[in-house]
């Protein structure tokens, strides 16, 4: 009897050490995923377009964090040099990546750059104001543009750059193709994948470039009034004027002689909406509807796309889209 209690016991303990080695093995599988971390939602959204299930990637600024404010702790750290790849947009939007070069060097982590070949226009909200005039080719290919934009290489890494290349659709096909580029040179062995995922996504921001020109190139009003000037390209890619309310944060009352400035704006242009990001103040967004009686509508940059919309399925071609439905209450109007 004894004997069989003894064989029973150490067969159990056979089978249990054999679905530990069954669950070590798994995570081991897991492990041997590629894992990419990516800086902010764009570079994410991009990247697992890019990669489907053949890596694991994960998001470091969570939602409802200011991207631009974003200083890394000491865990996500840690987070970026255990991870094989890093994706980020630019020094101009994550200013403390700079900082993290031998960091990233002594994990072995491959840092990608999306705009790595791309020309960042100024800083400067007076050059936010380009606006194409009647006749002027634009081949949306900022490349080649010296005269118009200045290259990170030329002049360091700054503020005085903006950074919001991924909300033209134009330039994000870019920034993806960068990013796929880039991947495939760090992992070869997923060249074929990669690719054809690739290829499958840049068709489907190109139908909303296609939406987005066919949408703007007939526009009754150039002139929208933003309240954070991120639409530069998006402004410049498409021929269009952004108008930003400057000096205003999210959360910061106008002055007296701001909102007599604004509303002067508004009177003069036939200004009928304010675009504000989705985290805006009820209590500035109601002060300039009521002094400028015009209704408030949101833009969102896609700095910080909340938990609740990406489980609902919101991704950057479907927020591009609502954007764009957006602005085009603007663009309609004579």
């Amino acid at each position: 009897m004894k004997k069989r209690l003894f064989l029973g016991i150490f067969l159990i303990g056979l089978i249990g050490m054999a679905s530990a080695c069954g669950a070590g093995n798994k995570k081991e599988v897991s492990k041997d995923k590629l894992q990419i971390m990516t800086s902010f939602y764009p570079m994410y959204d991009f990247t697992k377009h890019i990669v489907g299930d053949e890596a694991e990637v994960s998001l470091l600024i969570s939602a409802g964090t200011e991207a631009h404010d974003y200083e890394p702790s000491a865990k996500d750290m840690k987070k970026i040099q255990d991870s094989d790849a890093f994706v980020y947009n630019n020094e101009n939007m994550e200013t403390w990546v700079p900082a993290m070069a031998e960091t990233l060097k002594e994990g072995k982590v491959k840092v990608i750059k999306a705009t790595e070949k791309m020309e960042l226009l100024p800083g400067d909200e007076e050059d936010h104001h380009h606006e194409h005039k009647e006749g002027d080719e634009h081949d949306h290919d900022h490349e080649g543009e010296e005269e118009h934009h200045h290259s990170e290489e030329e002049h360091g890494h700054s503020h005085a750059f903006d950074p919001h290349v991924w909300l033209a659709p134009s330039l994000a096909i870019k920034e993806v193709k960068e990013i796929s580029e880039q991947l495939i040179k760090q992992f070869p062995d997923k060249k074929e994948v990669f690719t054809k995922n690739t290829e499958a996504y840049i068709k489907e921001l190109e139908e909303l470039d296609k939406a987005y020109k066919e949408t703007f190139s007939t526009a009754k009003q150039k002139n929208f009034v933003t309240q954070h000037a991120a639409f530069g390209y998006l402004a410049s890619e498409y021929g269009l004027k952004q108008v930003p309310i400057a000096g205003l944060s999210p959360d910061q009352e106008p002055s007296a002689a701001k909102l007599a400035e604004l509303k002067k704006y508004v009177d003069e242009n036939n200004i009928q909406y304010i675009y504000f990001e989705s985290n805006a103040s009820d209590a500035v967004a109601k002060t300039l509807a009521k002094e400028t009686k015009v209704e408030l509508l949101v833009l969102n940059t896609l700095e910080g796309v909340s938990d609740k919309d990406m489980k609902a399925g919101k991704n950057y071609v479907s927020i591009m889209t609502e954007n764009l439905e957006a602005l085009s209450k603007t663009t309609e109007m004579k």
